[in-house]
Formats: structure tokens, sequence, C-alpha cells
């Protein structure tokens, strides 16, 4: 049996065992020790292979720096929601935007958007959401299809808007840093968010009844006292979240140094709340925990895998075929982005990032594609994916929480609109690179790109 026959293989039953259920870790290391073992009976491998993974895991996981800006950015956003900050920023806003129909809807999104930018959690933010929100717009007669829609779509964003866990785990596959990817990734990001808000405002003033304004009545804060509460309840969050973004642009920090201020600024601002508790802390402490060991699990399962797999020569074939896929750079953006789309339907944003990541790279270097707007194309790619009825993950974490008057049938309904402006967000990045690379090129003047790389209309 062929080497390459044998990494073919290894990979198919990869997938089908991932897509039956199984937990991805144990499902990489598993594979990778059978077919280890089949390598050495086929393929000529031996043990002295093993000895490139201690090295492997020493120098890209265990002393890459970069990781510790995943406990940080997760402790920040989970000190976030465990201390109600989450919950004074959607009444307020939520107020603020009261007269205006489709406010609620708007402020959902503005909210979305903010802890989008404090968690880097989507799992988080669509359920702090649903918790908050979804009753509120039930109880100001929303169309609960419309309602499920803007949460899902405005708390997925989390996997796009910075500091995005989605994107410092591909900046450990890409030849680019984390604060790259964040520079790329928040004009679309924002954009996206913008698309959502004047949709759910049109839908507003088409079908009055979709989306009403809060009635007067329920509208108890004076304008004096709105401006005060708004200046004390978003400013700081907005502040915090500008100052960690911007050291981090600016080359100040690192993003594991502005991700360990970003941590304690929250608890800052838990205290100056009167929010903060021993409670509070060690419950994010916990969610920070499992989601920072579930990261590092997948690393060392999956760099075994690659390892062997690598050695099977399944890199080189992967990457020969890609590069083989008719229309060149063309062809290749449109295979890559339906495969990805395809495994966010079944997979999490971490399987697939460890998964195909590392097989596009050699791929996207050899066509000269600028590698910050490829990975900001994917992560819009997995926002559509994951609101994609019937199996997306974020409509499972709405469903977990939402009220008995909002039924399955409307949160998957009500997705579909959003999947389609997130479709129209994906082309407007596609078409114009300049969306990601405008504002990275500012802040890294000195980065080198393969090529620069003109878009679609350019191929």
């Amino acid at each position: 049996m062929s080497i390459e026959l044998l990494a073919i293989i290894m990979f198919a039953v990869f997938l089908v065992v991932i897509l039956l259920g199984y937990p991805v870790a144990f499902t990489f290391a598993g594979t990778a020790v059978v077919f280890f073992a089949l390598g050495m009976i086929f393929g000529g491998l031996s043990l002295r292979t093993l000895n490139v993974l201690f090295s492997q895991w020493f120098a890209n996981s265990v002393s890459n720096f970069t990781f510790l800006a995943i406990p940080f950015f997760v402790f920040m956003g989970a000190v976030f929601e465990k201390s109600g900050l989450a919950e004074k920023l959607l009444v307020t806003i939520g107020y603020l935007m009261g007269p205006l129909r489709g406010g609620m809807a708007v402020a959902v999104v503005i909210v979305g958007t903010l802890l989008a930018a404090a968690t880097g959690v989507v799992a988080a933010t669509v359920i702090v959401m649903g918790i908050l929100a979804l009753p509120v717009m039930v109880k100001y007669n929303y169309d609960p299809k419309l309602a499920s829609g803007i949460i899902v779509a405005s708390g997925t964003l989390a996997q796009l808007i910075p500091p995005s866990l989605v994107l410092i785990i591909l900046a450990q596959f890409i030849p680019v840093s984390v604060g790259e990817l964040f520079a790329g990734a928040l004009i679309p990001g924002v954009m996206l968010a913008g698309i959502f808000a004047i949709y759910a405002v049109v839908i507003a003033y088409i079908k009055p009844d979709y989306a009403p304004a809060i009635p007067k009545s329920e509208r108890t804060m004076t304008g004096g006292e709105l401006a005060v509460e708004t200046l004390k309840v978003v400013v700081p969050p907005l502040f915090l979240i500008f100052a960690v973004l911007g050291t981090i642009f600016a080359g100040i920090a690192t993003a594991s140094e502005a991700g360990a201020a970003g941590a304690v600024g929250a608890v800052g601002l838990a205290v100056a709340y009167r929010k903060f508790s021993w409670e509070t802390i060690m419950d994010a402490a916990r969610a920070t925990a499992n989601i920072t060991g579930l990261v590092l699990q997948i690393l060392f399962a999956s760099t075994f895998f690659a390892l062997v797999f690598n050695q099977l020569d399944g890199q080189d074939l992967i990457t020969e075929w890609l590069l083989s896929i008719p229309g060149e750079r063309l062809g290749f953006i449109i295979a890559a982005n339906i495969i990805v789309f395809l495994l966010g339907i079944n997979l999490e944003f971490l399987e697939i990032s460890f998964i195909v990541m590392p097989l596009f790279v050699p791929a996207v270097q050899a066509l000269g594609i600028d590698m910050v707007w490829f990975a900001v194309m994917m992560a819009i790619n997995l926002n559509m994916a994951f609101i994609s009825p019937p199996v997306g993950f974020s409509l499972f974490y709405l469903q977990s929480v939402a009220p008995p008057e909002v039924k399955t049938s409307d949160i998957h309904k009500g997705a579909l609109p959003f999947m389609a402006l997130q479709s129209f967000g994906l082309v407007l990045v596609a078409f114009f690179p300049q969306t990601v690379t405008w504002l990275v090129d500012q802040f890294f003047t000195g980065r080198a790109p393969p090529e620069v790389f003109p878009g679609l209309f350019g191929l």
C-alpha cells in the first residue's frame, strides 16, 4: 500500500469519525495512533519520527506566548457576563433606542457587537443575549423570527470581531501576527453589524408590527437621566475595548499583554459598578479554564495528527490537489469557501481551524493570496455556517435559553435572512479586499504580503 493512499484513508477516517460525534481531540489522537502504526507496517515510518513531536509541542504550544491571550480574553469576557455588566449595557442602550421602531433590535446588535469584542466566544455571547434580550423583545411584541435572527447573527460576530478566539487560533497556522488579523477583521465585523442594524430598521418600517417601538409609558428615564446613565454604563466598557485593541494595533503591547490588561480592566469595572464578588471571579475562572483546556487539548492532539499525516505525504497531496483546481485563484477561493461552510455546519470553529487551515496555508502562499484577507473571509464564512439551519451551533445555543413563546422553527427561519446578509458581506470583502487590508496597512506598515491580492475583480 502506498503512503499517499494511506494518507487519503487516514483523512477520510478522521472526517467520518468526527462527523459521528466523537470528541475532536480524541479523534485526532486516536486516528494518529492507528495510522502511525499502519505507517510503520506499510509506509516505512519509524519510532524516531515521534522525537519531532515533543519539540513541536514545546515550540508551538508550551513556549508560545501568544496562547496566553486566550485565557486573558476569555476571562475578560466571562467577567462581563458573570458580573451583570452585559445586562446593564442592554438595558441602557435599549432605553436609548426605545423611541425608534426596531430600536430594541438595534440595541441587541450594538450590545452583541460589544459583547463579541469583550468575550471573543460565540456561545457566551449568544446565550447571554438570549437570556437578556429575547424575553424583552417578545414582551414588546417583536416578531419571534426577527428577534431570534438578530440575536444569533449579532452574537456570532464573536467569531470575527477582535479579540476573536477564532483569530487567535488561526494566527498559529498562518505567517501573520494576531494583531494583523485583529486589524483586518475589525472593519468587516463592524460592517456586518451595521448591515444587521440597517436591516432591522428597514423591516420595522416596512412591517411596523414586526418591531414596534417601546411604548412611551415604559420609557421612564428622562433625557438627562438617560444621558448620564449612558455615559456611566456604555463609555467605560467601550474605552476598555478600544484601549485593549488600540495598544495591539499601535504596537504598544502584544495580544497577550493587552489581554492581561483587559482582564484586569474588566475586574476593575465590576468593582466600580459594585458587581464584584468572589463567586463572580470563581465562575469566570472556571469558564476560562474549561475553554483554555479544550484549546490546548485539541492543539496537542492535532499536532500529533499533523505529524503523522505529513510523514505520509498527505500535506503535499492536499496542496497539489488544491493548486490543480480549475480557475487557479478563483477556483481555489470558491472551493475553500464551500469546504469551510459545509464543515462549519457540523463542526465547531476550533475543529475547523485545526483541521482545515494547516491544509490551506501552503496553497494560499503558492497562489500569492494575501493571508490576512483569506483568513478574514474564512472567519466570515464560519459565521454563516454557525447560523445555518438546521444544525448551526448558534441556533442550538439560543434554543437552550429561549422562552416558550419562541418556537424552534422561529429560530431556524429567523436565521435565513441573516445568512443572506452575511453572504452579502462576504461578497463585499471578496470583491473589495481593502475592507480588510486598509487598516492592517495603516498599523503594520512593515508587513510584506506575498503579493497584493487585487480581489476577485483582479482574477
